[in-house]
C-alpha cells in the first residue's frame, strides 16, 4: 500500500470530493457514505476516504489508495520524512534536564569563547588581517549584584547574522564541530584538537540560571555589529543590528545574562564567580579576567590641630600624614596556574610538580612521589599522578571511593572530580591527579563518565602507572620514603588484596609486617623467602591485636626454637588479606594457631609418650565436654602447659574477636563459623604431669577437676579467645591463690580466727532466704556542732 494522504480541509472542499470518489466507484456499494458514518469505500478502484469533523467547520480527510502491484523485480516507491520537534519543550528538557548543578553554566560560556579565540587564532594563521585589531585575546567577566547581571565578553571571532541564526537559533547546532570538520575536509589545514565544543547545547545552559539573555557580536567579515535575545521558556528568539555608539565592539562576542531573582545573590557574587572559573577554567589556554574589589593603602595628609594654650596662624599649621585602607574594582587574572602535563616532562623541575600539586589540591606537604605520563594508541590522553605524603586526617576519606582526589579534563576543561570506582578502584583512592583526554566518552551535560571500553582502558593504564610509582619508591635505597608511605597508606595496598585479585603479584611484593626475627622494623614478603631455609615450605604467621600479644603467644615457642620465622598480623585487615593471596612465590600461608601444624622437619613421635599421656587425654577431655573437640599431645609447645587451637576451616581466635565486635555482624553465624577448638598439651611440663599422676590414682579428686577448669580457661586467655565469665575466671584464680598462699608467712592464729569466723559469717548471710535488709534513714536532726548548719 502507498503511504496515506492526510489533510484538513473545509467541508465545501469535502463535498467536492465526494463526486469523484463515487466517479471511481459507481456501485452502490462504493457510494458516499451518511455523515454519521464517517467513511466511504471505493472497493473497484482500491480508494477509501475517511472524513473526521473537527471543532469548528475544519474537517480531517484521509484517503488510502492501493497502488496497482508491480512486476517482479521491481523495488516499491517510498518517502524519506524528518522528524519534528516541539521547540518549547526541547528546550526545556535542555535547560532543566541535562544538568545537575547549575554553576556549569560558566563553564559552558567561558569554554564557548575560547573556541571562539581559538578559532580566530587559528584563522589568523594564513590571514593576519583578522587580527590587525580588537587587542588581546582574552575573556573578561564582569558581575554586577546590584543590576543583577554577569557580562561575559571575548575577543575571538564572533558571528555574523547568518551565523548567528545557525549557531544560537538551531538547537544541538554545534559551530565547533561544523568548524573541525570543515578543517578535516581542508587536508592543508589540519585539525585543531584545542577545540572544546561537541554538543551544540552548552550555551543554553545559560537558561539555567537567567531569564534574558542578551548576546551582542561582532564579526571581523561583517562591518555591523549584530544582537540576538532571548527570553528563558520561550520558543523565538530576536535579532537586531546594534545602532548605540557605546555598545560597539572591536571583535569577539559580548553575553550578558538577567540572572533570576533565585540566582541573583549566588552568581553575582563577584568571589563566586572567580572560584567557579579556579574550578572549571583553571588551565584554559586564554587569560580569564574577573571583576574583583580589591584594597590598597594610601597615604593621606591631614591638619594637626595646635596643642592647649597653644595658637596658630593658618600657614603655621602642620600637616600630618597617615595611611588608610581604600577599596577600589579592577581586573583580576583567574587562571594563573598553568596546566603542566601539557608540557614535555623533561623540561619539567621537580619543584614545578610539588608547586602545581599544592595549588591544585590545597595541600602544604610535598608529595612523596609523582608521574607524569602521555598514553597514544587506542586511547589518547595525559596524566600527572601523586602520591600525597600524608594519609587524610579524616576517617570519611579513608576507603571512600567518591573522594575528590582525581580530576577529570577534557581538552583542559574540567569535568567532574566525582566519580564512583570508574577511573582508579577503592584501594587506590588516595591517589591524587589530573587526566586529560580528548575522546572521553561523556554525556552531554559533560558531567557522568559513561561506563565503556575505552574507560576501562585507561582504568587499567592509570593503575598500572600508580603501582610503577609505588614500586619506585620501594626500590630506593633510602627506605624512609616507603616506610612513610606504608605507614599512612599500608592498609590500602591490604585492601587491594581482597578486591583486587587480577593484580596480585603487584601487590604482594609492596606488602610489609613485622616478624620474630624483625621486631623492631618491617619485612617484606621477598625478604622472608630469602631468609627460609631450604626444608620450610610454607610462609607462617600468627593474627593477634598488637605486637607484644604477637611475641608472648605461646604457637611460637616450638618455631622459635627451630629458627623459623614467623610474620605479625596486628592490624585488622591483616588475617583477611593474608587469606585471599594464599601463596606468593609457591609458598602457602599458614596460620600457627591453626590445627595440624607442619613445621617440615618433625621428628617422629615418641610412642611410649603418646600411650602414656592418652589416659590423661581422655581424662581431660571428659572433664571438658563439649567445650572442646578433643585433647591431644602438643608439637608446638616448649615452655607453656597448654594451648587451644582453633579448627582448620574456623575463625581462628583473632577473627572471632574481629567478628563480634562488628556493629552490624551476624550474630546466628558466629556459633557455625566459630568451628571446633581444639585443647593440647605439653607432656613435659610440670602441671600436665601432677594432672597425669591424678588422673591415675585418684581421678575424682575435687582439686584435679578444679585445675583443669582452671588451666583450660587461662588457655583461653593466652591464645587469644575471650573467656566467657571473666569474674568467675577471676574467683578461681583468687580461690586458688588462697590455697597456695594460706599461712605461707606465718599469719598469727587470733588473724586466722577472725578470718574464718569473717567467712562462715558472710556464708550464712549469703545463705539465708527471705531476711528483709533494715534500711537506716539519715538523720535530718543536725547538731548544734554541723559547720553546715544555717
Amino acid at each position: 500500500m502507498a503511504p496515506a494522504l492526510s489533510g484538513t480541509l473545509g467541508a465545501s472542499s469535502v463535498a467536492a470530493l465526494r463526486p469523484c470518489a463515487a466517479r471511481r466507484a459507481p456501485s452502490a456499494a462504493s457510494s458516499v457514505a451518511p455523515r454519521g458514518s464517517g467513511a466511504a469505500r471505493c472497493p473497484r478502484g482500491g480508494v477509501r476516504w475517511e472524513a473526521e469533523r473537527s471543532r469548528g467547520r475544519l474537517v480531517r480527510v484521509r484517503c488510502d489508495a492501493a497502488v496497482t502491484e508491480k512486476p517482479a523485480g521491481e523495488e516499491a516507491a517510498e518517502e524519506k520524512f524528518e522528524y519534528q520537534a516541539e521547540v518549547s519543550r526541547l528546550m526545556d528538557l535542555i535547560v532543566h534536564s541535562l544538568y545537575s548543578h547549575k554553576e556549569v553554566f560558566l563553564r559552558e560560556l567561558v569554554s564557548n569563547a575560547s573556541d571562539a579565540l581559538d578559532k580566530l587564532r587559528f584563522l589568523g594563521v594564513t590571514d593576519s588581517s583578522l587580527l590587525a585589531d580588537g587587542g588581546e585575546l582574552e575573556i573578561r567577566i564582569k558581575p554586577d549584584p546590584d543590576a543583577g547581571t554577569i557580562t561575559i565578553t571575548d575577543t575571538g571571532v564572533g558571528m555574523t547574522k547568518d551565523e548567528l541564526k545557525d549557531c544560537l537559533g538551531t538547537i544541538a547546532q554545534s559551530g565547533t564541530s561544523k568548524f573541525l570538520k570543515a578543517l578535516k575536509e581542508n587536508q592543508d589545514l589540519g585539525s585543531d584538537n584545542g577545540l572544546i565544543g561537541q554538543f551544540g547545547v552548552g550555551f543554553y545552559s545559560a537558561f539555567l540560571v537567567a531569564e534574558k539573555v542578551v548576546v551582542s557580536t561582532k564579526s571581523p567579515k561583517s562591518d555591523k555589529q549584530y544582537v540576538w535575545e532571548a527570553v528563558a521558556d520561550s520558543s523565538s528568539y530576536v535579532i537586531k543590528e546594534e545602532t548605540d555608539p557605546e555598545k560597539m565592539l572591536t571583535r569577539g562576542t559580548q553575553i550578558t545574562l538577567f540572572l533570576r531573582p533565585d540566582d541573583k545573590y549566588e552568581f553575582a557574587d563577584p568571589s563566586r564567580i572567580q572560584g567557579l572559573v579556579k574550578n572549571y577554567s583553571q588551565f584554559v589556554s586564554f587569560p580569564i579576567y574577573t571583576w574583583q574589589e580589591k584594597s590598597r593603602t594610601v597615604e593621606v595628609e591631614e591638619d594637626e590641630e595646635p596643642k592647649e594654650g597653644e595658637e596658630a596662624t593658618e600657614g603655621e599649621k602642620q600637616k600630618k600624614k597617615k595611611t588608610i585602607t581604600e577599596k577600589y574594582w579592577d581586573w583580576e587574572l583567574a587562571n594563573e596556574t598553568k596546566p603542566i602535563w601539557m608540557r614535555n616532562p623533561k623540561e619539567i623541575e621537580k619543584t614545578e610538580y610539588n608547586e602545581f600539586y599544592k595549588k591544585t589540591f590545597n595541600e602544604f606537604l610535598d608529595p612523596l612521589a609523582h608521574t607524569h605520563f602521555t598514553t597514544e594508541g587506542e586511547v589518547e590522553f595525559r596524566s600527572v599522578l601523586y602520591i600525597p605524603g600524608m594519609a587524610p586526617l579524616s576517617n570519611e576519606e579513608i576507603m571512600n571511593p567518591k573522594t575528590k582526589n582525581i580530576r577529570l579534563y577534557v581538552k583542559r576543561v574540567f569535568i567532574s572530580d566525582d566519580f564512583d570506582g570508574e577511573l582508579f578502584p577503592r584501594y587506590l583512592s588516595f591517589v591524587k591527579g589530573v587526566v586529560d583526554s580528548n575522546d572521553l566518552p561523556l554525556n552531554v551535560s559533560r558531567e557522568i563518565l559513561q561506563e565503556s571500553r575505552i574507560v576501562r582502558i585507561m582504568r587499567k593504564r592509570l593503575v598500572r602507572k600508580t603501582f610503577d610509582m609505588i614500586e619506585e619508591i620501594a626500590e630506593k635505597e633510602d627506605k624512609e620514603d616507603y616506610r612513610k608511605f606504608w605507614e599512612s597508606f599500608g592498609k590500602f595496598i591490604k585492601l587491594g588484596c581482597i578486591e583486587d585479585t587480577g593484580n596480585h603479584k603487584r601487590l604482594a611484593p609492596l606488602l610489609r609486617f613485622h616478624s620474630s626475627k624483625n621486631e623492631g622494623d618491617t619485612i617484606s614478603l621477598d625478604q622472608y623467602v630469602e631468609n627460609m631455609p631450604e626444608s620450610q615450605k610454607a610462609i607462617y604467621y600468627i593474627a593477634t591485636d598488637s605486637l607484644q600479644s604477637a611475641k608472648t603467644a605461646p604457637f611460637l615457642e616450638k618455631l622459635v626454637q627451630k629458627d623459623i620465622e614467623v610474620l605479625y598480623l596486628i592490624e585488622p585487615i591483616d588475617e583477611v588479606a593474608i587469606q585471599n593471596l594464599q601463596t606468593y612465590k609457591e609458598k602457602k600461608f599458614v596460620d600457627i594457631s591453626k590445627e595440624d601444624l607442619e613445621l617440615g622437619d618433625e621428628e617422629e613421635e615418641n610412642k611410649e609418650t603418646k600411650q602414656e599421656f592418652t589416659l590423661l587425654c581422655d581424662w581431660v577431655k571428659q572433664q571438658l565436654g563439649d567445650k572442646v573437640a578433643k585433647v591431644q599431645i602438643s608439637k608446638r609447645l616448649s615452655s607453656s602447659p597448654c594451648v587451644l587451637v582453633s579448627g582448620k576451616f574456623g575463625w581462628s581466635a583473632n577473627m572471632e574477636r574481629l567478628m563480634k565486635a562488628q556493629t552490624l555482624g551476624d550474630t546466628s553465624s558466629l556459633e557455625f563459623m566459630r568451628g571446633r577448638r581444639i585443647f593440647e598439651i605439653n607432656p613435659d611440663h610440670p602441671i600436665i604431669k601432677d594432672l597425669n599422676a591424678a588422673c591415675k590414682n585418684e581421678p575424682e579428686s575435687t582439686e584435679a577437676k578444679r585445675a583443669v577448669e582452671l588451666l583450660y580457661e587461662a588457655a583461653l586467655i593466652s591464645s587469644g579467645y575471650t573467656p566467657e565469665s571473666p569474674a568467675e575466671l577471676g574467683g578461681k584464680i583468687y580461690e586458688m591463690m588462697a590455697i597456695a598462699l594460706g599461712g605461707r608467712w606465718g599469719r598469727s592464729d587470733t588473724e586466722e580466727a577472725e578470718a574464718t569466723t569473717t567467712g562462715e559469717a558472710n556464708a550464712e548471710a549469703d545463705s539465708s532466704e527471705g531476711t528483709e535488709t533494715e534500711v537506716i534513714e539519715p538523720s535530718e536532726v543536725r547538731p548544734e556542732s554541723d559547720p553546715w548548719r544555717d
